[in-house]
């Protein structure tokens, strides 16, 4: 095999050789073949390459990447490598690769008649496609496979079609031609077959091809035909009921405007109901897949007629009925969930006030699904009896089983909707008592009998709890001192601090329920469960804020206990008690904060100084970068209310912590998550405490200064940006002495990155380029008068021209925006909300004017080379938007420098009738002043560089496959 994946010639003997190395080869000859494949695919060369092993008796494996190849050279290289003239030996090269692989292998077929409906769609003057397949194919019985494959595709591909090199005229045309003009015709096709022999009218992939043309044939030409009773049929056949049932799925989908379709549902829906007499049958059976089957059916007719249910309830209450059984019958939890949204779209109409009466014909049908989904909500019982591990080791189910339980949950809230509160909690309040009345004698230290009924309800009523009111006082004075009784069992214990979490803003107007659910989570601390502690200590975030004014009164003791637990959290853990607790301190009297702050964080402090000393690796390092994170809490959470010109007392204790922290970051500048934490915690101060920091600034600016330019860290200028933000001229409370020392700070940092710039490579610094121009984002924004006519403007509107080389996300994304923000001040709608005095808008204008005329072009060749080849997909509509800016500006020249832009491309990879086009519509469309023509012009750009992006750029389909895993071939 060669070596070089640039060459012009590949031999099929080259192409098996690297595929068969794909499959099985060393990881290095791996990434050779990976890149010799690659450029093979996109080759002009490769074409007689792939005909060769398709006509060949290569493996399947490498015969199925050829078709594969195929179809992606048909749907990008044809225009630029194909001639018209060659275009029909091409086609009938492919029918003739389809009568040779009519019998399979399956995936080699279907690829083939991918490649046909493609180069249907490109060949304008082929007008007979359907015809001429037809005819081409129907000569023996074996090929029927090939036309239901063609069939099938066609549609799909159509709609595609955006990944062809065609005009949206042109693929409307094609649209029509392939399409519309042929619905009759396939519908009749597909009939006559479907009558040809039984074993036709159970075909899968007759069910495939009616569901595909379903998007273009009105849904009243299937109802209306026999094909109906060909899919009724198939949806309780054996061979071919889940293909069936999807495409009766889609079927019902096509008549979920119920005024329009009033005589379609009228012949479907006896027919859907009917199919309930099978429910049980397949339900004793255990045969799910013909369960779900059905529940698909079901639930989407119920779905899609949800409106026609609550105008008419009585007629359509057996459908419903009917999905009730679904549920109440799935014994595996493998069905209910498809009836959630059925639910879900029902209630959205029972809620309102003018289906009042039909909330009341169908309430006992909610009742009803309560009564199964708290059923369907319980643990399983393990096969091994092993209670500690109740899914016999099957972690996947035991995540699924989670996930389903929160779906469930979100039903439930449904129920509760349609039941109302009161009835629904009666629920829960049953299920326990009976749980009590029949267990409870049974309960030991070691045994709890029937664990999972009562955990159950336990769990709805978590689910529950944002939909109950505060003011609720019938059920849950009933409930809450149950919970506090609740077994010593870890399942339970979870399960009811979780709920008393769930309540706190219950609790908060409920005071004398407060001091036995808190006492009940402060115990549960001392659990040996790693998640009660986990849950106990949510449970404290909860209850700290939402009754924060209950329990200000003992702020001194909740400070002992935090004392005393912190160490032994996780975490997480530790965040949410500390965001807890920091909330009763922050609604004390401010003459209270100052000592509070002493006694809460000296000895956060006192850990920190004493980790720092001890913080020689990565991992202790680590645990001190989190535990900053509950000193910046602190910082969010208590920020007293003082009158102007008072001293803050939150600022005079962070004045007193701050050289702790300063000495901090100077010993870890070479740790970005430590610097990252600290400057977390410089920014909110700033935020929460704004102009009273006015004492710390400068000492804060000395070390974001120096900090920046030791560590080149962004997190530094991501301060900058804060401080110049809050301190802006336009804030209150400002003077213009600080203000003036805050921007000539913020250029010395500016200056400090630019000069980095110039030192290294965007890809060396990202995540600083990300902050630095989410500052200038800010300087913009602010300072625009200062900034723009500046010295620093053209070389930071050169860095972001340099930064968009980088292939990141975030980065290019503010980088982007800096530029769209900037180029908005050369128009008449500034990023300055505030806007500018008409002399310095004009003055900004010809600035921001005279700085493209130099920079202009190396603007638009970076912002299209990113949308053409480095650009991930967030940042093309920034890209466009920026080309559109600069044609709303400068149109004539910047449709210049996107015609020297393309010039630029190699050879070959865009054909020059397609770039001409392209001019030419740029041209027409700005030789007019309708506004809606920049908006097209962007358009044109996006699928230019979309197209280009796909045919050269992107990788292709097949290498993925050959790399993961074996294919598997059917007939």
């Amino acid at each position: 095999m060669a070596a070089n994946g640039a060459q012009d010639s590949f031999s099929p003997s080259d192409v098996l050789a690297a595929v068969m190395t794909m499959r099985s080869g060393e990881q290095d000859a791996k990434k050779k073949a990976h890149a010799y494949l690659e450029s093979f695919q996109k080759s002009k060369t490769s074409w007689a390459t792939i005909i060769g092993i398709l006509q060949s008796k290569a493996e399947p494996e490498a015969t199925l990447f050829a078709a594969i190849t195929l179809r992606g050279k048909i749907t990008y290289d044809l225009s630029t490598q194909v001639t018209a003239d060659e275009l029909p030996a091409l086609r009938t090269q492919i029918l003739m690769l389809l009568k040779e692989f009519a019998v399979g292998p399956k995936p080699i077929r279907v690829q083939l008649c991918v490649c046909l409906a493609i180069l249907a769609i490109q060949m304008k003057d082929w007008n007979d496609v359907l015809p001429s397949v037809v005819q081409s194919l129907s000569d023996s019985p074996e090929s029927h496979a090939c036309i239901l494959d063609f069939l099938r595709v066609l549609p799909e591909e159509v709609t595609e079609g955006r990944k062809i090199t065609l005009s949206e005229d042109d693929l409307a045309d094609r649209s029509k031609v392939l399409l519309a003009d042929n619905t009759d015709r396939v519908v009749q096709l597909l009939i006559n077959y479907s009558q040809s022999s039984s074993a036709a009218a159970h075909n899968p992939q007759l069910m495939e091809c009616i569901t595909s043309w379903l998007r273009e044939v009105p849904v009243g030409s299937i109802i209306n035909s026999p094909l109906l009773d060909v899919v009724f049929n198939g949806v309780t056949a054996d061979e071919c009921s889940q293909e069936a049932s999807e495409c009766l799925c889609v079927m019902i989908r096509e008549t979920r405007d119920v005024d329009e379709s009033q005589a379609n549902i009228q012949v479907l829906f006896p027919r859907v109901v009917a199919l309930q007499a099978r429910i049980a049958a397949v339900a004793e059976e255990e045969d799910t897949e013909a369960l779900k089957a059905l529940t698909k059916v079901l639930a989407t007719a119920a779905e899609s007629w949800s409106v026609a249910i609550a105008r008419q309830p009585s007629h359509f209450r057996p459908l419903v009925e009917a999905v009730l059984e679904c549920a109440a019958r799935d014994k595996d939890q493998d069905v209910i969930e498809h009836t959630f949204l059925f639910w879900y779209e029902l209630k959205q109409y029972l809620v309102l006030e003018r289906y009042i009466q039909s909330r009341l014909e169908l309430v006992d049908v909610y009742s009803k699904l309560v009564d199964i989904l708290l059923k369907h909500l319980r643990y399983p019982r393990p096969d091994s009896g092993n209670e500690a591990d109740l899914f016999d080791g099957d972690r996947e189910q035991e995540e699924k089983f989670r996930e389903f339980r929160h779906q469930m949950g979100d039903t439930l809230k449904d129920s509760c909707e349609v039941m109302g509160v009161t009835e629904c909690l009666t629920k829960v309040l049953n299920a326990i008592q009976v749980w009590m009345q029949n267990n409870a004698s049974q309960v030991s230290d070691t045994n709890v009998p029937n664990w999972q009924e009562l955990e159950a309800p336990l769990f709805a009523m978590r689910a529950l709890g944002r939909i109950v009111d505060q003011d609720e006082d019938i059920v849950l004075p009933q409930l809450m001192p149950l919970l506090v009784q609740i077994p010593n069992h870890e399942k339970l214990k979870f399960a009811t601090i979780m709920v008393l979490g769930r309540y706190t803003e219950w609790t908060a107007v409920h005071p004398e329920y407060l001091e036995p659910q808190f006492n009940y989570i402060v115990n549960s601390f001392q659990a040996d469960s790693k998640e009660i502690v986990r849950a106990a200590a949510l449970a404290i975030k909860f209850f700290c804020t939402d009754c924060r004014n209950l329990l200000s009164g003992q702020v001194l003791q909740l400070q002992t206990f935090y004392d005393q637990v912190l160490d032994k959290l996780p975490t997480q853990s530790r965040e949410e008690v500390t965001d807890g607790v920091s909330s009763v301190v922050a609604v004390q009297p401010a003459d209270q904060v100052y000592a509070l702050l002493k006694t809460y964080c000296d000895p956060l402090i006192q850990r920190l100084m004493t980790m720092a000393n001890q913080a020689t690796d990565k991992e202790s390092k680590i645990a001190m970068a989190e535990h900053l994170q509950l000193i910046t809490i602190f910082v969010q959470n208590v920020t007293p209310a003082v009158n102007l010109g008072e001293a803050n007392p939150a600022v005079k204790y962070w004045q007193e912590v701050f050289p702790i922290l300063s000495t901090i970051l100077e010993n870890f500048l070479d740790f970005s998550p430590i610097c990252e934490r600290i400057c977390r915690c410089w920014r909110n101060m700033i935020v929460s405490y704004r102009t009273a920091m006015a004492p710390l600034l400068p000492d804060m600016a000395n070390k974001l200064a120096s900090g920046f330019a030791a560590s080149r860290e962004g997190c530094f200028l991501w301060v900058t940006g804060t401080i110049l933000r809050e301190f802006s001229e336009d804030r209150d409370n400002v003077d213009q002495a600080t203000t003036e020392h805050i921007y000539s700070f913020f250029e010395a940092q500016a200056t400090a990155f630019l000069r980095v710039m110039t030192e290294l490579q965007p890809a060396d610094l990202p995540d600083a380029i990300d902050d630095f121009f989410r500052l200038m984002i800010d300087a913009l924004l602010y300072y625009p008068q200062k900034l723009i006519p500046s010295t620093l403007q053209v070389p930071i509107f050169e860095a972001a021209i340099y930064a968009l080389t980088l292939e990141q996300r975030d980065p290019l994304v503010s980088t982007l925006h800096y530029v769209r923000d900037l180029l908005s001040y050369g128009s008449n709608n500034p990023a300055s909300s505030e806007g500018l005095p008409e002399p310095a808008a004009q003055q900004i204008k010809v600035i921001i004017l005279n700085m493209l005329q130099s920079h202009g072009m190396g603007l638009v060749k970076q912002v299209m080379a990113g949308m053409m080849l480095t650009f991930p997909r967030d940042c093309f509509a920034d890209g466009s938007g920026v080309l559109l800016a600069l044609f709303e500006m400068v149109p004539g020249q910047t449709a210049e420098w996107v015609a020297q832009t393309i010039q630029l491309l190699p050879e070959g990879t865009v054909n020059p009738p397609e770039a001409n086009r392209l001019m030419t519509k740029i041209k027409e469309r700005l030789s007019t002043d309708d506004a809606s023509n920049l908006r097209h012009v962007r358009v044109l750009l996006q699928d230019f560089t979309n197209s280009y992006r796909r045919r050269n750029v992107a990788p292709r389909d097949g290498l993925g496959q050959l790399e993961a895993r074996r294919f598997q071939f059917s007939g």
